[in-house]
């Protein structure tokens, strides 16, 4: 799902980021709440600097909820089992693929070429288990079913804006 940015979009992600956003192209997914939780970001930034991550998670709970799991040894394990089971680590270069995918056709919308990060996608796909951060954000954004990795992560996660918006930004409607 990629809904277009409203100015108050742009007003709730700076309060999550503590800092201004750069190059969102859309809003990849919404909280419970109904804020932004994960921006689409144009695969170049305003300053010509490359930027591989499509899919930036922007909620700070959630963000802090993975950052507990990633300290928990959570991606030591998962690149464990991507080593033992050729089903997962299939699955996971599936997710990669998509991942570039849809890199691949927002640059060509926006109008831009990044031949500096061309095949590389993000979290360490598809190989490597090195952001978790990532592998949510994809899984928020292109939903569920398309990185198994991601999917366990929100599992995990639970439900981030129980206790509602994360930041005091009037939600988009």
């Amino acid at each position: 799902m990629i809904d277009p940015v409203d100015p108050r979009d742009l007003e709730a992600v700076e309060q999550q980021l503590g800092r201004e956003p750069r190059a969102i192209a859309a809003i990849g997914h919404r909280c419970g709440c109904g804020l932004p939780d994960v921006v689409t970001t144009e695969p170049r930034l305003p300053n010509c600097t490359p930027f591989p991550t499509t899919f930036y998670l922007t909620c700070p709970r959630a963000a802090s909820r993975i950052g507990t799991l990633e300290g928990s040894g959570l991606m030591k394990e998962m690149q464990d089992r991507l080593a033992e089971d050729p089903e997962l680590a299939a699955a996971y270069r599936r997710a990669h693929d998509r991942y570039l995918a849809a890199r691949a056709d927002l640059a060509h919308r926006v109008g831009q070429s990044v031949p500096e990060i061309e095949g590389i996608s993000a979290g360490g796909m598809p190989d490597r288990v090195k952001c978790l951060h990532v592998l949510a954000g994809q899984a928020l954004a292109q939903g569920r079913g398309v990185n198994p990795l991601g999917d366990e992560v929100l599992d995990l996660l639970g439900e981030w804006w129980a206790d509602g918006p994360c930041v005091d930004a009037p939600s988009p409607g």
